[in-house]
Protein backbone atom coordinates (compact mmCIF):
# COMPACT_ATOMS: atom_id res chain seq x y z
CA UNK A 1 0.00 0.00 0.00
CA UNK A 2 1.30 3.46 -0.95
CA UNK A 3 2.64 5.76 1.76
CA UNK A 4 0.40 8.82 1.79
CA UNK A 5 1.73 12.38 2.15
CA UNK A 6 -0.90 13.54 4.66
CA UNK A 7 -0.21 17.26 4.18
CA UNK A 8 -0.52 17.01 0.41
CA UNK A 9 -3.73 15.00 0.71
CA UNK A 10 -5.21 17.50 3.14
CA UNK A 11 -4.42 20.44 0.84
CA UNK A 12 -6.12 18.69 -2.06
CA UNK A 13 -9.29 17.99 -0.07
CA UNK A 14 -9.31 21.52 1.35
CA UNK A 15 -9.32 22.96 -2.16
CA UNK A 16 -11.98 20.52 -3.37
CA UNK A 17 -14.45 20.95 -0.49
CA UNK A 18 -16.85 23.30 -2.28
CA UNK A 19 -17.37 21.05 -5.29
CA UNK A 20 -16.68 17.64 -3.77
CA UNK A 21 -20.24 16.31 -3.77
CA UNK A 22 -20.64 17.11 -7.46
CA UNK A 23 -17.61 15.03 -8.40
CA UNK A 24 -17.52 12.21 -5.81
CA UNK A 25 -20.01 9.99 -7.62
CA UNK A 26 -18.21 6.82 -6.65
CA UNK A 27 -18.08 7.68 -2.95
CA UNK A 28 -21.78 8.58 -2.90
CA UNK A 29 -22.77 5.34 -4.65
CA UNK A 30 -20.63 3.19 -2.34
CA UNK A 31 -22.07 5.02 0.67
CA UNK A 32 -25.59 4.09 -0.45
CA UNK A 33 -24.56 0.46 -0.81
CA UNK A 34 -23.06 0.50 2.67
CA UNK A 35 -26.29 1.90 4.10
CA UNK A 36 -28.20 -1.01 2.57
CA UNK A 37 -25.89 -3.43 4.38
CA UNK A 38 -26.99 -1.99 7.71
CA UNK A 39 -30.36 -3.69 7.16
CA UNK A 40 -28.68 -6.94 8.24
CA UNK A 41 -27.00 -5.58 11.38
CA UNK A 42 -28.66 -5.34 14.80
CA UNK A 43 -27.24 -2.27 16.46
CA UNK A 44 -28.46 0.43 18.85
CA UNK A 45 -25.52 2.82 19.24
CA UNK A 46 -25.49 5.77 21.61
CA UNK A 47 -22.64 7.41 19.70
CA UNK A 48 -21.59 7.02 16.05
CA UNK A 49 -18.27 8.09 14.54
CA UNK A 50 -18.29 8.97 10.83
CA UNK A 51 -14.53 8.53 10.32
CA UNK A 52 -13.11 10.38 7.32
CA UNK A 53 -16.52 11.85 6.58
CA UNK A 54 -15.68 14.59 4.07
CA UNK A 55 -18.87 16.68 3.88
CA UNK A 56 -20.74 13.82 5.63
CA UNK A 57 -23.18 12.86 2.85
CA UNK A 58 -24.46 9.85 4.84
CA UNK A 59 -24.99 11.78 8.09
CA UNK A 60 -28.70 12.33 7.59
CA UNK A 61 -29.34 8.69 6.68
CA UNK A 62 -27.42 7.48 9.72
CA UNK A 63 -29.34 9.91 11.93
CA UNK A 64 -32.67 8.62 10.60
CA UNK A 65 -31.65 5.01 11.13
CA UNK A 66 -30.38 5.63 14.68
CA UNK A 67 -32.41 8.62 15.91
CA UNK A 68 -31.21 8.36 19.50
CA UNK A 69 -27.50 8.35 18.64
CA UNK A 70 -25.03 11.24 18.81
CA UNK A 71 -23.16 11.60 15.53
CA UNK A 72 -19.51 12.69 15.36
CA UNK A 73 -18.35 13.77 11.90
CA UNK A 74 -14.55 13.51 11.75
CA UNK A 75 -12.23 14.53 8.95
CA UNK A 76 -8.72 15.98 8.62
CA UNK A 77 -9.97 18.76 6.29
CA UNK A 78 -11.55 21.77 8.01
CA UNK A 79 -13.25 23.05 4.82
CA UNK A 80 -14.86 19.63 4.37
CA UNK A 81 -16.13 19.74 7.95
CA UNK A 82 -17.60 23.19 7.37
CA UNK A 83 -19.81 21.50 4.79
CA UNK A 84 -20.54 18.59 7.14
CA UNK A 85 -21.91 20.89 9.84
CA UNK A 86 -24.77 21.77 7.50
CA UNK A 87 -25.50 18.17 6.61
CA UNK A 88 -28.85 18.04 8.47
CA UNK A 89 -30.07 21.60 8.01
CA UNK A 90 -30.41 24.62 10.29
CA UNK A 91 -33.42 23.34 12.28
CA UNK A 92 -31.64 20.16 13.34
CA UNK A 93 -28.57 22.16 14.37
CA UNK A 94 -30.75 24.60 16.32
CA UNK A 95 -32.19 21.66 18.28
CA UNK A 96 -28.71 20.28 18.92
CA UNK A 97 -29.18 17.16 16.80
CA UNK A 98 -26.80 17.93 13.94
CA UNK A 99 -23.44 16.15 13.63
CA UNK A 100 -20.63 17.36 15.86
CA UNK A 101 -17.65 18.23 13.65
CA UNK A 102 -14.22 17.00 14.79
CA UNK A 103 -11.09 17.94 12.82
CA UNK A 104 -8.47 15.21 13.26
CA UNK A 105 -6.53 12.50 11.46
CA UNK A 106 -7.64 8.88 11.61
CA UNK A 107 -4.31 7.96 13.19
CA UNK A 108 -4.86 10.31 16.16
CA UNK A 109 -8.49 10.36 17.24
CA UNK A 110 -9.21 12.92 19.99
CA UNK A 111 -11.78 10.63 21.62
CA UNK A 112 -11.83 8.67 24.85
CA UNK A 113 -11.26 4.93 24.77
CA UNK A 114 -14.50 2.97 24.49
CA UNK A 115 -16.58 6.09 23.88
CA UNK A 116 -18.46 5.03 20.73
CA UNK A 117 -20.45 1.98 19.71
CA UNK A 118 -20.40 2.29 15.92
CA UNK A 119 -17.60 3.51 13.64
CA UNK A 120 -18.58 4.16 10.02
CA UNK A 121 -15.91 4.88 7.40
CA UNK A 122 -16.88 5.26 3.75
CA UNK A 123 -13.96 5.32 1.28
CA UNK A 124 -11.52 6.96 3.70
CA UNK A 125 -9.10 4.32 5.03
CA UNK A 126 -6.98 4.35 1.88
CA UNK A 127 -6.15 7.99 2.67
CA UNK A 128 -4.70 7.14 6.08
CA UNK A 129 -0.98 7.87 6.31
CA UNK A 130 -0.63 4.77 8.51
CA UNK A 131 -3.40 2.21 8.01
CA UNK A 132 -2.42 0.05 10.98
CA UNK A 133 -2.36 3.07 13.30
CA UNK A 134 -5.78 4.20 12.02
CA UNK A 135 -7.32 0.78 12.66
CA UNK A 136 -5.73 0.65 16.11
CA UNK A 137 -7.26 4.04 16.94
CA UNK A 138 -10.69 2.96 15.72
CA UNK A 139 -10.41 -0.14 17.89
CA UNK A 140 -9.35 1.97 20.87
CA UNK A 141 -12.32 4.36 20.73
CA UNK A 142 -14.87 1.58 20.15
CA UNK A 143 -16.51 0.04 23.19
CA UNK A 144 -16.15 -3.75 23.55
CA UNK A 145 -18.65 -5.30 21.18
CA UNK A 146 -18.77 -2.13 19.08
CA UNK A 147 -18.91 -2.32 15.29
CA UNK A 148 -16.60 -0.96 12.59
CA UNK A 149 -18.13 -0.83 9.10
CA UNK A 150 -16.02 0.45 6.23
CA UNK A 151 -15.39 0.60 2.51
CA UNK A 152 -12.04 1.23 0.87
CA UNK A 153 -10.26 0.78 -2.45
CA UNK A 154 -8.59 -2.47 -3.48
CA UNK A 155 -5.42 -3.10 -5.52
CA UNK A 156 -7.11 -3.38 -8.96
CA UNK A 157 -8.41 0.19 -8.74
CA UNK A 158 -7.43 2.32 -11.77
CA UNK A 159 -5.51 -0.55 -13.28
CA UNK A 160 -5.91 0.92 -16.78
CA UNK A 161 -4.34 4.21 -15.72
CA UNK A 162 -1.62 2.37 -13.80
CA UNK A 163 -0.72 0.32 -16.87
CA UNK A 164 -0.58 3.42 -19.07
CA UNK A 165 1.07 5.92 -16.72
CA UNK A 166 3.22 3.61 -14.57
CA UNK A 167 3.07 2.40 -10.97
CA UNK A 168 4.61 5.60 -9.60
CA UNK A 169 1.76 7.73 -10.98
CA UNK A 170 -1.11 5.92 -9.27
CA UNK A 171 -1.76 5.00 -5.64
CA UNK A 172 -1.50 1.36 -4.60
CA UNK A 173 -4.04 -0.11 -2.18
CA UNK A 174 -4.15 -2.93 0.36
CA UNK A 175 -5.88 -6.17 -0.58
CA UNK A 176 -8.53 -7.96 1.48
CA UNK A 177 -6.09 -10.40 3.09
CA UNK A 178 -3.79 -7.63 4.30
CA UNK A 179 -6.78 -5.68 5.60
CA UNK A 180 -8.03 -8.72 7.48
CA UNK A 181 -4.63 -9.25 9.11
CA UNK A 182 -4.45 -5.56 10.04
CA UNK A 183 -7.92 -5.66 11.62
CA UNK A 184 -7.06 -8.68 13.77
CA UNK A 185 -3.76 -7.08 14.80
CA UNK A 186 -5.67 -3.95 15.84
CA UNK A 187 -7.96 -5.93 18.16
CA UNK A 188 -11.00 -6.67 16.00
CA UNK A 189 -12.67 -10.06 16.06
CA UNK A 190 -13.69 -12.14 13.02
CA UNK A 191 -13.55 -9.48 10.30
CA UNK A 192 -15.84 -10.10 7.33
CA UNK A 193 -15.01 -8.63 3.92
CA UNK A 194 -16.11 -8.86 0.33
CA UNK A 195 -15.22 -7.12 -2.90
CA UNK A 196 -16.89 -5.90 -6.05
CA UNK A 197 -15.54 -4.42 -9.26
CA UNK A 198 -17.20 -1.27 -10.59
CA UNK A 199 -16.56 0.46 -13.92
CA UNK A 200 -16.76 4.21 -14.31
CA UNK A 201 -17.47 5.23 -17.91
CA UNK A 202 -16.73 8.70 -19.29
CA UNK A 203 -17.35 10.42 -22.59
CA UNK A 204 -13.65 11.05 -23.02
CA UNK A 205 -10.30 10.21 -21.38
CA UNK A 206 -10.20 13.50 -19.47
CA UNK A 207 -13.43 12.76 -17.57
CA UNK A 208 -11.68 10.61 -14.98
CA UNK A 209 -8.97 13.13 -14.16
CA UNK A 210 -11.58 15.92 -14.02
CA UNK A 211 -13.54 14.03 -11.35
CA UNK A 212 -10.39 13.14 -9.43
CA UNK A 213 -9.23 16.75 -9.35
CA UNK A 214 -12.66 18.14 -8.48
CA UNK A 215 -13.00 15.70 -5.56
CA UNK A 216 -9.43 16.24 -4.29
CA UNK A 217 -8.33 12.71 -5.07
CA UNK A 218 -5.22 13.32 -7.13
CA UNK A 219 -1.81 11.81 -6.48
CA UNK A 220 -0.57 12.28 -2.88
CA UNK A 221 2.05 9.54 -2.71
CA UNK A 222 4.92 10.29 -0.39
CA UNK A 223 7.34 9.21 -3.14
CA UNK A 224 5.52 11.00 -5.98
CA UNK A 225 7.54 12.64 -8.73
CA UNK A 226 7.02 16.37 -9.12
CA UNK A 227 6.05 18.05 -12.35
CA UNK A 228 4.24 15.39 -14.38
CA UNK A 229 4.38 16.77 -17.97
CA UNK A 230 0.94 17.60 -19.43
CA UNK A 231 1.86 15.96 -22.73
CA UNK A 232 2.77 12.72 -20.96
CA UNK A 233 -0.43 12.90 -18.91
CA UNK A 234 -2.57 13.30 -22.01
CA UNK A 235 -0.83 10.37 -23.66
CA UNK A 236 -1.34 8.16 -20.59
CA UNK A 237 -5.03 9.08 -20.34
CA UNK A 238 -5.57 8.42 -24.03
CA UNK A 239 -3.93 5.01 -23.64
CA UNK A 240 -6.06 4.23 -20.57
CA UNK A 241 -9.29 4.95 -22.43
CA UNK A 242 -12.58 6.47 -21.27
CA UNK A 243 -13.38 3.95 -18.51
CA UNK A 244 -11.85 3.16 -15.15
CA UNK A 245 -12.00 -0.04 -13.09
CA UNK A 246 -12.60 0.42 -9.38
CA UNK A 247 -12.16 -2.38 -6.84
CA UNK A 248 -14.26 -1.63 -3.77
CA UNK A 249 -13.67 -3.60 -0.58
CA UNK A 250 -16.45 -3.67 2.01
CA UNK A 251 -15.83 -4.88 5.53
CA UNK A 252 -17.11 -5.00 9.05
CA UNK A 253 -15.63 -6.23 12.30
CA UNK A 254 -16.60 -6.19 15.96
CA UNK A 255 -14.38 -4.88 18.71
CA UNK A 256 -13.13 -7.87 20.65
CA UNK A 257 -13.50 -8.14 24.42
CA UNK A 258 -10.05 -7.46 25.97
CA UNK A 259 -8.26 -10.45 27.45
CA UNK A 260 -5.35 -8.66 29.10
CA UNK A 261 -4.72 -5.46 31.02
CA UNK A 262 -2.08 -2.96 29.94
CA UNK A 263 0.36 -4.49 32.48
CA UNK A 264 -0.04 -7.96 30.97
CA UNK A 265 -2.37 -9.48 33.58
CA UNK A 266 -5.14 -11.66 32.15
CA UNK A 267 -8.80 -10.68 32.40
CA UNK A 268 -11.21 -13.45 33.38
CA UNK A 269 -14.89 -12.90 32.62
CA UNK A 270 -17.50 -14.57 34.82
CA UNK A 271 -21.08 -15.06 33.72
CA UNK A 272 -23.61 -14.71 36.53
CA UNK A 273 -26.39 -17.27 36.37
CA UNK A 274 -29.42 -17.63 38.66
CA UNK A 275 -29.36 -20.40 41.19
CA UNK A 276 -31.52 -23.46 40.33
Amino acid sequence: MTEIDARAARRRFDRAAAGYLGAARLELEVGERMLERLDYVRLAPACILDAGCGPAPQAEALARRYPGARLLALDFSQPMLARARGARGWLARLRGRGPLAVCAALERLPLAAGSIEFAWSNMALHWAADLQAALAELARVLAPGGLLMFSTLGPDTLKELRAAAGEARVHSFADMHDLGDALVAAGFAAPVMDMEMLTLAYRGPLGLVTDLRASGQTLARGDRARGFAPRALRAALAAAGASASIEVIYGHAWKGVPRKLADGRSIVHFERRPLP
